[in-house]
């Protein structure tokens, strides 16, 4: 375990910040294969912080092609408690306009080709996920946030789809029944492994497009995604870094201790492979 306690997973260009003093580029490996790239660490106000691009450098991964499970293991190997997510959505409400940040409390599972969970091989854990997000680490990205000048929303529910493709009309306006508030392809897996993993784990969803349901707006493209991105990579940057400014490191994650009963496997059954593979998760409760 090392000393870094807060990690971020989103755009490469989130760590070209002012202020951030790199000291190392860290590629680990991890039982579940590799993560999408190195691990960026380096301090920011005052505190160090490990930051992974979540498609990798240069956008190679699609969604479906990430391997969460080795990104939030390496977070976990790092010693991280406290997880900042940025990535990008499409808005089903009129009220949230491009630009906008929406930091969600809920999440719906439209996903169907991802591993996203930690356990198995002999180990059965049935984890708590009625409220996904940390509502203390959501404060504190909600301050950081508007005090970085953007116009933010606090709760709602993110449906994560499982893209590349962006939604068909009949789906869009599906969510827009469902009273959902933001598409994307990313969040869910991150959440529930965190979550696994006893991280604390938010969302800053920022706004890029009104998906295809808007019929004043021209539906959304990749492009056009990319450029709002690149229009406000100056606001995301400003959210995270005053966001870290407030997060309190040397505190626990409130989600520590939850494996405690959580895990339903008789101890002396399991594997001794698949407790060496979960050392880093388990071992405060199970030893091989």
């Amino acid at each position: 375990m090392s000393d870094v306690r807060i990690g971020v997973i989103g755009g490469s260009g989130l760590y070209e910040m002012e202020g951030l003093r790199i000291q190392e580029e860290r590629k680990l490996e991890t039982p579940f294969g590799d993560p999408s790239d190195a691990y960026i660490i380096g301090e920011l106000e005052g505190k160090r912080v490990a930051f992974l691009p979540r498609h990798g450098r240069g956008h190679r991964l699609l969604p479906s092609e990430l391997n969460y499970r080795a990104n939030l293991y390496g977070m976990k190997v790092l010693g991280v408690e406290w997880i900042v997510s940025v990535s990008a959505v499409g808005s089903l409400k009129e009220g949230y306009a491009p630009t906008d940040i929406l930091i969600p409390d809920q999440f719906f599972d439209r996903t169907r080709h991802r591993p996203d969970t930690f356990f198995g091989n002999g180990l059965v854990a049935h984890v708590s996920f009625a409220h996904p997000i940390c509502g203390q680490l959501a404060e504190w990205m909600a301050a950081g946030s508007r005090s970085a000048g953007a116009t933010v929303h606090e709760g709602g529910v993110y449906v994560c789809m499982e893209g590349p493709m962006f939604s068909t009309l009949a789906e869009s306006l599906d969510y827009r029944r469902n009273n959902f508030d933001v598409v994307g392809m990313t969040n869910l897996q991150e959440a529930r492994l965190a979550r696994e993993a006893e991280m604390s784990y938010a969302t800053m969803a920022m706004v890029t497009d009104y998906d295809c349901w808007h019929e004043e707006e021209e539906d959304v493209s990749g492009a056009a995604v990319m450029e709002v991105i690149r229009q406000n990579v100056h606001t995301a940057q400003e959210a995270v870094r005053r966001t870290i400014r407030l997060i309190d490191d040397s505190r626990h994650s409130p989600f520590k201790g939850i494996l405690r009963h959580a895990l339903i496997t008789d101890p002396s059954l399991v594997p001794a492979d698949t407790l060496e593979a979960l050392a880093p998760i388990v071992s405060r409760y199970l030893r091989s």
